[in-house]
């Protein structure tokens, strides 16, 4: 067993995306911008929060953090959404999901400029990516889809199994294994919660290579895969002694798996490289440096 470890792919991104940010600034452009918007006080988001900005400092990028009360109306929301979108100094706009539940989180989406979009998540980017254009790709399905490209990890023609249909996970990394990329053309089978037991079963235990986002705790076991499999664990659940630990029971499954993430260290610092990757396309298409 192995380990795909999102910290070293993600610092191997970083400092590549620091060294072409030096160039360019050395060629007299400005360094990249990213804005992030955070609604409330959510303790989760404040540790995810943190990292995009600490890992855009390390990037090269220039960053900037709004913070608004959970009071906040959507109007209020979408007013600023609209005045960042206008802001050519601002390559990359984030909206810190969740948001409060009187704001409706796809309104928040739809209104951000598909060329900040650096998240992924506007119907337009996520329509481009389907068809198989360029577009900015859902920042986490794209950082799984780094990390398999930096350990060299075979995939076309094998048969992939995703477990979990969000629109942050499931639904985009199926669709960008499956299709004709840089890494892709893949058999995939995308499983939930509505999968018959058995049928689950059936796939998980031929797959070559399983993606679980599912939110519970050690939901794969050792019995529901085959020797060899390539494991990618997109959970992050904090158990009640305070311990984080993913969807994969990691101390038996490992034993059968030739990769496996861990958690924690494993597919979120990749979600956050991901972000510093498409605000960099967001600032070459800006300069038409692409």
């Amino acid at each position: 067993m192995k380990l795909l470890d999102g910290k070293k792919c993600a610092e191997s991104l970083i400092t590549d995306i620091s060294r072409r940010v030096a160039a360019y600034v050395g060629s007299g452009l400005r360094k990249p911008h990213m804005t992030v918007i955070l609604v409330g006080e959510h303790a989760p988001s404040e540790s995810y929060v943190k990292s995009k900005i600490t890992s855009c400092a390390r990037a090269g990028f220039e960053s900037a953090l709004l913070r608004f009360p959970e009071s906040i109306t959507e109007s209020e929301l979408l007013a600023k959404i609209a005045e960042i979108n206008a802001d050519p100094a601002t390559d990359g706009l984030i909206v810190q999901l969740p948001v409060p539940k009187h704001i409706n989180p796809q309104n928040i989406i739809n209104a951000i400029d598909p060329d900040k979009d650096i998240d992924g998540f506007h119907p337009t980017n996520f329509g481009r990516m389907t068809l198989g254009q360029k577009a900015f790709r859902p920042a986490t399905a794209y950082g799984i889809c780094k990390l398999l490209q930096f350990y060299e990890i075979p995939v076309k023609g094998k048969h992939c199994v995703v477990i979990g249909r969000s629109n942050i996970v499931g639904k985009p990394i199926s669709i960008m294994l499956s299709n004709d990329f840089e890494i892709g053309n893949a058999t995939v089978t995308l499983a939930h919660i509505e999968t018959p037991r058995e049928l689950l079963l059936d796939e998980t235990r031929r797959a070559d290579i399983i993606v679980v986002a599912v939110g519970i705790p050690g939901f794969i076991t050792e019995d529901m895969v085959k020797d060899g499999v390539v494991m990618i664990d997109v959970g992050i659940n904090r158990l009640d002694n305070g311990k984080l630990v993913g969807d994969v029971d990691f101390e038996n499954v490992s034993k059968k798996c030739s990769w496996i993430t861990p958690v924690p260290g494993g597919v979120g610092r990749m979600t956050v490289a991901a972000l510093m990757v498409n605000t960099l396309m967001a600032y070459q298409n800006n300069f038409d440096l692409l």
